[in-house]
């Protein structure tokens, strides 16, 4: 069974280096990833996102016309992904930056103060990171040890000395506060 993501925020938020993690960590997993990124000319403050598509049979294709998941960091992401989520499908949505309201009944919603919590770590750099701690704790395909290994993986050598400010951000919320 395939599920969809898409990642959302803008430049300079670090969405393409999350997906890259996320898809990282689907591949430790030993499933089956693509990992499609869509960005405009602008490189911080345009609109940035990424697809991705894992399985555990072979991926069909990588654009989707709708998600199972949407994680989204700034509100034009919300209002933009919203329309494309499936029904039963999960928003997430960072609630630093996004209003909390609930456009669609057939969806549902999470949101979570993922900037806030990263400045709680003393920077607002890993709020990718913490979303996707917010991810694992929400849908049950990928978990925090395999996003830990795709972490590990992905700023490998070049940047080891980030690594364990990354895996705070990745642990900084637990499921239980989640609404």
């Amino acid at each position: 069974m395939e599920t969809n993501f898409i990642l959302a925020g803008f430049g300079g938020q670090g969405i393409l280096l999350a997906g890259t993690i996320l898809a990282n960590a689907f591949m430790l997993e030993g499933k089956n990833v693509t990992w499609y990124p869509c960005y405009g000319a602008e490189m911080r403050g345009g609109t940035v996102n990424c697809e991705i598509v894992v399985s555990d049979t072979e991926v069909s294709s990588v654009h989707k016309q709708d998600t199972d998941y949407a994680l989204v960091l700034n509100q034009q992401s919300f209002d933009k992904f919203v329309k494309r989520v499936k029904a039963g499908g999960t928003i997430i949505s960072n609630s630093t930056l996004v209003a909390d309201s609930r456009p669609r009944n057939d969806i549902n919603y999470i949101f979570a103060p993922m900037t806030e919590l990263a400045n709680n770590l003393g920077t607002s750099k890993v709020t990718n990171i913490v979303s996707l701690g917010v991810l694992a704790s929400v849908c049950n395909i990928v978990s925090k040890d395999y996003l830990a290994k795709g972490i590990e993986k992905v700023l490998n050598e070049k940047k080891k000395d980030l690594i364990p400010l990354n895996i705070k951000a990745l642990n900084a919320i637990e499921k239980e506060c989640l609404v």
